[in-house]
């Protein structure tokens, strides 16, 4: 399709976004994050699984980061049974997607006075009817099976005897990868018109460039300061305390699963969590050692600090950069707002983030083998992994951290602006 040209309020000739632009968004994400999931695979060590799987282990990993669904499938005959699943979104992909899939939707629509709901409508269409494609193609790529090796003993030899080839893998449940990717991608086009300032809103919109922007945009940077720690973290450990690949493993593929959780647990909240079994997904040996219990264990600040009492200072970050996005917040809004109307905001945007971080932050997974009921699906060929927030006990707290820390960035913001404006006269 060639480019035509439409002139804005401004005179400025504003080139219309055509196929060609779009496919080349769609293209940048998708290789951003296969680069991503592929370098954390590797770090993993998953180039060494059997029949070639690798690029299909990749595709798998960046269809779960856009929401997709990956469903895991046994098949060990009639005299066996196995059992397997897994639920957990590799947020360093997902992140990497989103930010480069935003840029490249906000490019065109920058330093434009306005735009028409029709050209804003048909270029993200254009945008999304090619990453449907996109999602159909990885849905239906993403599947391989392994063959399960029964280890040694009395299942070895019971396996050998009756001929037994146990069989795990995994497939994609299409119509839920194609709604959940086209849903994550809605949101995607959501955040990034609501977060920056130079992309135009249409019709009766732009009255959310000052009540949603500054929040939304406080929020993000919240997130954001939060990976940056935790890479500053994982590189000090990679280089001090060796098992650099695990280390690059995790933060090549879910460095925010822990950094956003993090941030939770430092705000007060308390996650549910356990893991049992020769397995666990890689973690800080800390969070390792208080999940492997004989029940359901409790994470929060006081857990982790009975193990590293370096865990308190989840607090003094929480404190430090929520107050702080409570100023960027107040310093972005406009001038008059009064003081009450920002911690009102700050306490919702915090509390929706919170519920965010509590819903896509999830983690579950387990396996289990059994070969004429010897194994139990419970036994040593088994293992479980979950950890899950409580959830609206999190929120609640999220709300008042907000309100608190919206007031206090407020004032300081007033306080900040009349030593500016005293030094400058």
């Amino acid at each position: 399709m060639s480019s035509r040209t439409a002139w804005g309020p401004s005179g400025r000739a504003a080139t219309r976004h055509g196929w060609a632009q779009a496919l080349g968004t769609v293209l940048a994400g998708l290789v951003a994050m296969g680069v991503v999931a592929a370098l954390g695979l590797w770090a993993a060590g998953a180039t060494d699984l059997p029949d070639n799987a690798f690029p299909r282990v990749v595709v798998a990993t960046v269809v779960t980061a856009v929401g997709g669904a990956v469903e895991m499938s046994g098949d060990a005959g009639g005299l066996a049974d196995t059992d397997a699943g897994l639920t957990v979104m590799p947020l360093s992909v997902t992140l990497t997607g989103a930010l480069v899939i935003a840029w490249g939707f906000l490019r065109p629509l920058r330093r434009r006075a306005v735009t028409g709901a029709p050209e804003l409508a048909g270029w993200a269409g254009r945008i999304a009817f090619l990453w449907l494609l996109a999602l159909l193609g990885m849905a239906f790529a993403a599947r391989q099976t392994f063959e399960v090796s029964l280890g040694e003993g009395v299942l070895s030899d019971l396996g050998d005897l009756l001929g037994v080839t146990p069989k795990v893998g995994f497939t994609t449940d299409v119509p839920l990868t194609v709604l959940f990717g086209l849903s994550w991608l809605a949101g995607v086009f959501l955040l990034a018109l609501l977060v920056t300032r130079e992309a135009p809103l249409p019709g009766r919109l732009p009255r959310l460039r000052t009540s949603v922007r500054p929040a939304a945009y406080a929020m993000v940077a919240l997130l954001l300061a939060y990976v940056v720690v935790g890479v500053v973290v994982a590189l000090v450990v990679a280089g001090t305390r060796g098992h650099p690949a695990d280390t690059f493993a995790v933060l090549l593929l879910g460095l925010p699963n822990l950094a956003w959780p993090a941030l939770t647990i430092g705000l007060g909240a308390t996650w549910n969590g356990r893991v049992e079994g020769p397995f666990g997904l890689p973690m800080p040996q800390v969070l390792d050692e208080v999940l492997r219990t004989r029940d359901v264990s409790t994470v929060n600040v006081g857990t982790l600090a009975e193990h590293d009492g370096r865990m308190w200072w989840l607090l003094v970050a929480a404190a430090v950069l929520v107050l702080a996005a409570g100023f960027l917040m107040a310093s972005r809004s406009p001038a008059g707002t009064p003081v009450w109307l920002h911690a009102l905001r700050m306490a919702v945007a915090l509390a929706l983030t919170v519920l965010a971080i509590g819903l896509v932050g999830r983690i579950s997974a387990h396996y289990g083998l059994s070969v004429l009921g010897i194994g139990d699906l419970g036994g040593g060929l088994a293992g479980r992994l979950f950890l899950r927030p409580r959830l609206w006990g999190a929120v609640g707290l999220a709300l008042l951290w907000g309100l608190v820390a919206g007031l206090l960035g407020a004032l300081l913001a007033r306080w900040v602006g009349r030593r500016t404006r005293g030094a400058r006269s």
